[in-house]
């Protein structure tokens, strides 16, 4: 069983925690979510397309990234999901922490805060191995690509990430 720790709204941990996908936060309280951009320097990005069986936005494309586990730094979790996702190591990579962003749902329990992380990586796609279970596939795009995926509402998150692009 996972579980999450829950932060409150200055982002500090509570000491408390909820498992995985349990929607019990309060309003006020959060937990952390983490995204990890990787880009080339060609400038490309790597992004993936999630399985046809995910209950939220199957089809749709994004970055790497999930929840941190309980007792998980974001760094650490970061590194994690990138890893498990698509095979790559961006532990050492240059890059980091570009910014957070949060999102509230009142009453329906599922607040969170989301780091996002941009990694310079030169890799290649023979480098890359996706999990099959969370990806159907993945693409090294540019950013008007990218945009034209978020044009078409099937790039998932975009409006809140699409400035660690730009940058």
């Amino acid at each position: 069983m996972e579980f999450w720790d829950i932060y409150d709204k200055d982002k500090k941990p509570t000491g408390r925690t909820m498992k995985k996908n349990d929607w019990i936060l309060k309003d006020g309280e959060y937990h952390l979510s983490v995204l990890g951009v990787i880009h080339r320097p060609d400038g490309r990005f790597l992004i993936t397309q999630r399985v046809m069986t995910k209950a939220w936005a199957p089809g749709w494309w994004e970055v790497s990234g999930g929840a941190a586990q309980a007792g998980e730094s974001s760094f650490t979790a970061v590194c994690r999901e990138v890893k498990e996702e698509v095979g790559l190591d961006v532990s050492q990579c240059p890059g980091g922490l570009a910014y957070t962003y949060h999102r509230e749902n009142p009453g329906e329990g599922d607040n969170y805060f989301v780091d996002v992380y941009r990694f310079e990586l030169d890799f290649k796609e023979s480098d890359v191995q996706i999990q099959t279970e969370e990806a159907i596939g993945f693409k090294i795009a540019t950013l008007d690509e990218i945009k034209e995926l978020a044009a078409q509402g099937v790039f998932l998150h975009y409006d809140s990430i699409k400035q660690v692009f730009e940058n």
